[in-house]
């Protein structure tokens, strides 16, 4: 069963941008590109280290640490450093709010 939860304000994120959010203290990004919207753990799957920061571009999110990218639609690589994916979340857009159904753990 699904369980969204508000995340962010779509009027607050901006093309390629980012908005963090916490849900059941679960740190998620909140991603805009191509003119959709996606939801990813903020966990680089390389180092451990968070993704906030980093660039969004062309449907990918780069770790601004060591420079992996990952798909923002399946959370896959998209080359070294990393090698496994990062979690995903489904996302649906109720007027201007954006959110994300975090599901079990």
């Amino acid at each position: 069963m699904a369980d969204y939860r508000f995340a962010a304000h779509l009027s607050d994120l901006p093309e390629e941008g980012i908005a963090s959010s916490v849900l059941d203290g679960q740190e998620i990004l909140v991603c805009r590109s191509g003119g959709e919207v996606f939801a990813v753990e903020n966990v680089c799957s390389h180092a451990g280290q968070p993704l906030a920061g980093g660039r969004v571009r062309n449907g990918w999110i780069m770790c601004p640490f060591h420079g992996a990218r990952f798909d923002l639609e399946t959370g896959q690589p998209l080359g070294p450093p990393a090698e496994c994916p990062i979690r995903t979340y489904p996302v649906r857009i109720f007027g201007d709010a954006v959110e994300v159904d975090i599901g079990p753990d």
